[in-house]
C-alpha cells in the first residue's frame, strides 16, 4: 500500500495533506472512529459489508482492498440480509459498534431499503454507503439509472431517504468531511440512530483528492447518560407514591443503555412488578420475583390482567406499539395514568404520559433514591406473585410432551430448547407464529437472551441476524429459530456462516406454509387463503397436499450440517449436539399443528386491530366482523 503525503518542513508549512481517492478517505475516516460510554471504547465501524457491482468495485471496493489492514470486509450474498447482520451486531454490541455496507446502484442499492427500515424503526445503527449514478453525467442513461424526467437529481437511492435518519450524496470529494463528521454523529447519538446513508456516485468515489490528516485523526465520541430533570423526577416520584396499582413496562430501552441492573434495584426496591415488550423482554431474569414476562397482544396472562388495572404506567424505553398497549384496549383503569422514562422526546411524549427525558440507567437510578423507603401494598405485591406462578404452570403444561415418541408442538419444540440453553445462549427470531409463542413462554435468562426483532417484524432476518451475533460474540452459542416461511425468503447467509466458519445453529420448523397470518386470516374471515404451502385443488384453492419440499437437504446443499428429529426425544438430543458443534448447524424439525395438540397453546391474552371487511357475502367474514366491532368498543386513547 502506498500512500502520498504533501507537505513541507519548517514551521511556516501549511497543515499536512493525504491524497487518496475518496472511497479511501472514507474507509480510513471510519478506521479512526471510536464510541466510549462508561470508560470502555470500542472502534464504531467493525468492519463492512459488501457485494460488487460497477457502481462500486472500483471506489469502495478498491478502498478494501487496499486500506484491509484497517477494515475488515465480510462478504455477503443478499444486500437486504447484510443489513439484518449488521443490525444484529450493532443490537449486540449495545449500540456501541456498528457495522458498514457498501453495494452497487441499481437493485444493489433498492435491496437495501427493508433493512435500512429495520434498522431505523428499531433504533440500531448501520451504515449504508450504496453506489451511485455519475456526479459529472457523461453519459445518461447508466445501466441500471433511473431517468426522471423532471428531475435529473434523482436516483434509486433516494428511495432511502426515508429511512435513513441522516442522508447524503456525496457529489464533491470536499462535502465527504462534513457529510462523514454528520453520519458518525447520527450513528453514535442513542436519540437520534438508526439508517445512515452516504450515497457515493461511482465517479466521485474514484476522485483523488488532498486531505488534511486530521480528518484521518482518531475520534472518540462519547455516548451520553443525560440525567432527568430534577423537576420531571420529582413529578414521576409524586404520580409513583401516590400509585395504588402501578406497573413497569420495560422497552429495547433498557437494553440499549445497559440498565438492567438499575431496572432489578427499583424492582427490589419498590416491589413494582415489570412486563417487557418484545424489545425489552430479558430486562429481568424470568425467575425474578418481579417479573411478569411479556406484555399486549402477545404476552402473558399475568401481565395483560395487571395492565388492565394499573393507575400507573410507567414505560422505560418503550414505543408503546399497537402489539404492546393491545391496540389502545389494555390500560382500562378509568384513571390510569402514565409517566415514561425514554432518552427520546418523541417517544417519552405517547400516551399523554408525564415525561423524564433521559438515559434510561441513568433515569431508573435516580428514581431508586428518590423513592428510597418507598414500597408496594403487600396485598399487591402478593396479588401478582400468585399470578406469576400460576402462568409459569401453564408454561410448563405448554413444554411438556406425554412422551418421548410425541411428534412436537410449536410451544413443545421451544420447551425442548429451553431445556438445552444455558444463560450465556443468544435466540433470535422475528416474523410468523413463534413471536407470540416465545414472548408468553420464553424464559428468559440473560440480558442478550432474546433477540426478537419485533419493531419491524421482517421475515428473512434470522439466519442474517444469526451470523451478525455470532461475529459480534464468538463464543457465544447463537440460535436462528426459524420457520419455512421465512427460511424460503432468505437462507442465503446460509453460504456467509459457512465461509467465514461461524457455528450459528440454526432451528428450522417446517409446518407447510404461514402459520400466524393463518390464524390471522381465520380470525378475520379471510379462511386461510393463499397462506398454506400445498398445492391446489380441484376447486382452484391452496388445500392439497403438503408441497414436497426439503428444507432440511437444502440447508445441507448449502454447507450446514443437518440433524433431522421426527419425535420429542429425536429433537431434544439433535439440540444438544447442534450446541455443542463448531460449524453452522441445522435442526429441521415439522411440528404437530392440529387437534388438541394446538390447543395445548396458550392463546392471545388481548387483541390486536386488524379491520375486518364492513359488507361481505361469506358468513366467516360477517361474524368477524360482528366481533371486531365489540372488541373495538374498548379502545381508549390517553389524554
Amino acid at each position: 500500500m502506498t500512500l502520498s503525503h504533501h507537505s513541507r518542513p519548517g514551521p511556516e508549512s501549511g497543515p499536512r495533506t493525504r491524497r487518496l481517492t475518496v472511497a479511501q478517505a472514507l474507509i480510513r475516516f471510519l478506521a479512526a472512529q471510536y464510541t466510549e460510554r462508561d470508560g470502555v471504547r470500542q472502534r464504531l465501524i467493525a468492519g463492512t459489508w459488501g457485494i460488487f457491482g460497477h457502481g462500486n468495485v472500483a471506489g469502495v471496493g478498491q478502498a478494501l482492498v487496499e486500506h484491509a489492514d484497517v477494515m475488515p470486509f465480510h462478504q455477503g450474498r443478499n444486500e437486504q440480509a447484510m443489513v439484518h447482520a449488521a443490525v444484529a451486531f450493532a443490537r449486540q454490541r449495545g449500540r456501541l459498534s456498528a457495522q458498514a455496507v457498501t453495494t452497487s446502484i441499481g437493485p444493489g442499492a433498492t435491496n437495501l431499503v427493508t433493512g435500512a427500515a429495520l434498522a431505523t424503526v428499531n433504533r440500531l445503527p448501520v451504515l449504508l454507503l450504496p453506489g451511485d449514478y455519475f456526479a459529472t453525467h457523461p453519459a445518461d442513461p447508466l445501466l441500471q439509472q433511473l431517468e426522471h424526467p423532471t428531475a435529473a437529481d434523482v436516483s434509486v437511492n433516494d428511495t432511502l431517504r426515508p429511512v435513513s435518519r441522516f442522508f447524503d450524496r456525496v457529489t464533491r470529494p470536499e462535502a465527504l468531511v462534513p457529510s462523514a463528521l454528520n453520519a458518525v454523529r447520527v450513528l453514535t447519538d442513542p436519540a437520534e440512530t438508526g439508517a445512515v446513508t452516504l450515497a457515493l456516485p461511482q465517479d466521485v468515489q474514484a476522485e483523488a483528492h488532498d486531505w488534511p490528516e486530521e480528518f484521518f485523526a482518531e475520534r472518540v465520541w462519547r455516548i451520553r447518560r443525560p440525567a432527568p430533570d430534577p423537576a420531571e423526577l420529582a413529578d414521576a416520584v409524586a404520580a409513583i407514591r401516590s400509585a395504588v396499582r402501578p406497573l413497569i413496562v420495560a422497552g429495547g430501552g433498557v437494553h440499549h443503555s445497559a440498565a438492567e441492573d438499575a431496572l432489578r434495584a427499583l424492582a427490589d426496591a419498590t416491589g413494582i412488578p415489570v412486563a417487557s415488550t418484545q424489545a425489552g423482554k430479558g430486562s429481568l431474569r424470568y425467575d425474578h420475583p418481579a417479573d411478569l414476562g411479556g406484555i399486549g397482544h402477545t404476552g402473558t396472562a399475568v401481565s395483560d390482567d395487571l395492565a388492565r388495572t394499573a393507575d400507573l404506567v410507567i414505560g422505560v424505553g418503550t414505543r408503546y406499539t399497537d402489539f404492546t398497549t393491545a391496540s389502545g384496549t389494555l390500560f382500562q383503569h378509568p384513571h390510569v395514568r402514565f409517566v415514561n422514562l425514554n432518552i427520546t422526546a418523541f417517544d417519552a411524549h405517547k400516551m399523554a404520559a408525564a415525561t423524564l427525558v433521559c438515559d434510561a440507567r441513568a433515569g431508573l437510578a435516580s428514581l431508586v433514591d428518590a423513592l428510597a423507603g418507598h414500597r408496594v401494598d403487600p396485598a399487591y405485591e402478593g396479588e401478582y406473585r400468585a399470578r406469576k406462578e400460576r402462568w409459569q404452570r401453564v408454561t410448563e403444561a405448554a413444554f411438556a410432551a406425554p412422551d418421548d415418541s410425541a411428534v412436537p408442538t410449536q410451544a413443545q419444540v421451544l420447551g425442548a430448547l429451553d431445556a438445552v440453553v444455558g444463560d450465556e445462549d443468544v435466540v433470535i427470531n422475528a416474523a410468523g407464529s413463534l413471536p407470540g409463542d416465545l414472548h408468553r413462554l420464553w424464559r428468559a435468562r440473560s440480558p442478550r437472551q432474546y433477540h426478537l426483532e419485533y419493531g419491524y417484524s421482517c421475515m428473512g432476518y434470522e439466519i442474517p441476524a444469526a451470523v451478525g451475533v455470532q461475529q459480534a460474540a464468538p463464543d457465544t452459542p447463537v440460535w436462528a429459530l426459524v420457520g419455512d416461511g421465512t427460511y424460503l425468503m432468505m437462507p442465503t447467509e446460509i453460504v456467509t456462516a459457512v465461509q467465514e466458519g461461524l457455528p450459528v445453529k440454526m432451528l428450522l420448523v417446517q409446518n407447510h406454509g404461514y402459520a400466524s397470518i393463518g390464524g390471522l386470516s381465520e380470525s378475520v374471515g379471510a379462511e386461510r387463503f393463499g397462506t398454506a404451502y400445498r398445492h391446489r385443488a380441484p376447486d382452484g384453492s391452496f388445500t392439497g397436499a403438503p408441497l414436497p419440499v426439503d428444507l432440511a437437504a437444502n440447508a445441507a446443499s448449502l454447507g450446514m450440517d443437518v440433524l433431522r428429529a421426527k419425535t420429542v426425544g429425536e429433537l431434544r438430543a439433535a439440540l444438544r449436539t447442534a450446541r455443542a458443534a463448531h460449524r453452522p448447524t441445522c435442526v429441521y424439525v415439522e411440528t404437530d399443528a392440529g387437534g388438541a395438540a394446538a390447543a395445548a397453546a396458550p392463546p392471545a391474552e388481548a387483541w390486536w386491530d386488524v379491520p375486518v371487511a364492513e359488507v361481505a357475502a361469506r358468513e366467516a367474514a360477517v361474524e368477524a366482523r360482528k366481533r371486531y366491532e365489540q372488541e373495538v368498543t374498548a379502545r381508549r386513547r390517553p389524554l
